[in-house]
């Protein structure tokens, strides 16, 4: 049955049809372009149009600045077991709508519905954790150095956050940083991906049902160049968080000078798997494909490059490729393995890798082509003996496509691990504690995974070195990032 996002046609198939929003939320309002303009939305998985959503312009962006400024006052003086109680209602309602929010989530990005709900319930663990938080910024007394003085820190919120979410993770990074920002006291502008609008719109309504107050949380549709340029010019938006690649953030970075903002920079990935001829391989296997593969390898923790000691080369090569050809590839509705890419120049990239790496002397061991599911499928692909000077070994693949290449010892396996410009996450197999301990020690990379794959969640502090990225997001951490420090020393004369 062919079934339509459009506002205008309810859509039978959501439990809660008050989800399905086209509007962009500011001010407690929900509100269109003043000359109507739209962007289309479509399905990866068929390339039909799913619905529109409002393309705002530029007044209209300053307009939700503005609201946000009027707003930030009464919220941030709000008690803090206040603003916890909003968001803890917020995070069960999340909960509560989680099929409906899925279903839009895999319609508009394509993910396997398990995925889908999967990031659901990752969303809302963070609106639960900050909830938490919210009451936990506490004034910290300091023993003072001066004679007859009393000294305080103080931790208070920085005003208006403008938040940059992907597409990857629809719902989850407007969660992680909303909940963060909303905690410590500010409010907030959010922009999402024009290509995944309905799950950043759908939190909104939710959002509002919670009981956020009107220009609180504010969510802002349209072309990205049109909507953040008016923030970043700005000086009343103190903080952007941005996750999306490295190339847009330095970007933002370069844009947020004249007006000294606090920056939060979530960017690319390019993650070695390390594999010990002394690790559990049946594990090792397991993890690796997880690592690969999840969000149909379009994710900034995907593992990009295999290195694998030379003893156990060869049989996790075999047993990797084996386990990668039996991955089911389909719509994300029937919850396969792996969904479609995004979009054309996804899959334009996994073909200019995977040549690349055949020209160069890479062997293909499974996959490498487009799937006859559709013109944005890509078949799980495996390569070995990739040759170090190969595209996919310095550049992010951001698809289905591992590349694997053999090291000979433990510093070689380390050198090359760290020769990238990124810094996000590694992985490391291995029975060795010192090993461990060497490894964890010299990985130049924010997060470092230890014989598993799944690392994330709300109370860790995520985030990357070098070129991956400023900041951390979840944990204490990921409000402070929201907060600035105000010391008062103080003589009762």
């Amino acid at each position: 049955m062919e079934m339509s996002l459009r506002q205008e046609s309810t859509p039978p198939f959501l439990n809660d049809k008050r989800l399905l929003r086209s509007f962009a939320y500011v001010d407690g309002k929900w509100i269109a372009n003043k000359d109507g303009s739209t962007l289309k939305v479509t399905d990866p998985a068929t390339g039909d149009e799913i619905g529109e959503v409002a393309s705002l312009d530029v007044a209209e962006s300053r307009g939700a600045i503005e609201a946000a400024h009027r707003s930030f006052a009464p919220w941030a003086a709000l008690l803090p077991q206040d603003r916890s109680a909003i968001l803890k209602r917020w995070y069960e309602l999340i909960s509560d709508h989680r099929e409906d929010l899925a279903l839009l989530m895999t319609l508009e990005q394509g993910k396997p519905i398990s995925e889908a709900r999967g990031e659901i319930d990752y969303g809302a663990s963070f609106v639960e954790f900050f909830a938490e938080e919210a009451k936990r910024p506490n004034v910290e007394g300091v023993t003072s150095h001066l004679a007859d003085a009393e000294v305080e820190v103080w931790m208070e919120p920085v005003g208006v956050a403008a938040l940059i979410t992907p597409w990857n993770f629809p719902s989850a990074m407007v969660t992680r940083k909303a909940s963060a920002a909303l905690a410590a006291g500010c409010t907030v502008v959010v922009h999402p991906s024009a290509e995944t609008p309905f799950s950043c719109l759908a939190l909104a309504e939710l959002a509002e049902r919670a009981g956020i107050p009107a220009g609180v949380f504010n969510v802002i549709t349209g072309e990205p160049a049109t909507v953040v340029a008016p923030w970043m010019e700005d000086t009343r938006v103190r903080a952007l968080s941005f996750t999306g690649s490295t190339e847009i953030g330095k970007l933002l970075y370069r844009q947020s000078a004249d007006t000294i903002k606090r920056m939060v920079l979530e960017l690319g990935g390019h993650a070695p798997f390390l594999v010990f001829a002394d690790c559990d391989l049946d594990r090792a296997v397991d993890e690796a494909v997880k690592a690969k593969f999840a969000t149909s390898g379009q994710d900034c923790l995907g593992a990009n490059r295999f290195l694998v000691e030379r003893p156990v080369y060869d049989e996790f090569c075999e047993r990797f490729a084996a386990r990668t050809a039996e991955l089911t590839v389909g719509f994300g509705l029937d919850d396969p393995d792996i969904g479609p890419l995004m979009n054309h120049k996804a899959i334009d990239k996994q073909e200019s890798h995977v040549a690349d790496a055949l020209a160069k002397g890479a062997a293909l061991l499974c996959g490498g082509r487009r799937h006859a599911a559709g013109p944005l499928f890509y078949e799980p692909t495996v390569l070995r003996d990739v040759p170090s000077n190969a595209k996919i070994m310095h550049e992010e693949t951001f698809g289905p496509v591992a590349a694997i290449a053999p090291f000979d010892d433990e510093d070689e396996a380390l050198r090359r691990a760290n020769d990238t410009e990124y810094g996000l996450i590694a992985y490391v197999h291995t029975s060795d504690p010192r090993r461990i301990y060497r490894a964890s020690r010299r990985l130049q990379f924010g997060m470092v995974a230890v014989n598993r794959t799944k690392v994330t969640g709300a109370p860790i502090p995520f985030g990357g070195m070098k070129q991956s990225g400023l900041g951390r997001e979840g944990a204490r951490i990921g409000m402070a990032d929201f907060m600035d420090i105000k010391y008062v020393c103080r003589d009762w004369a």
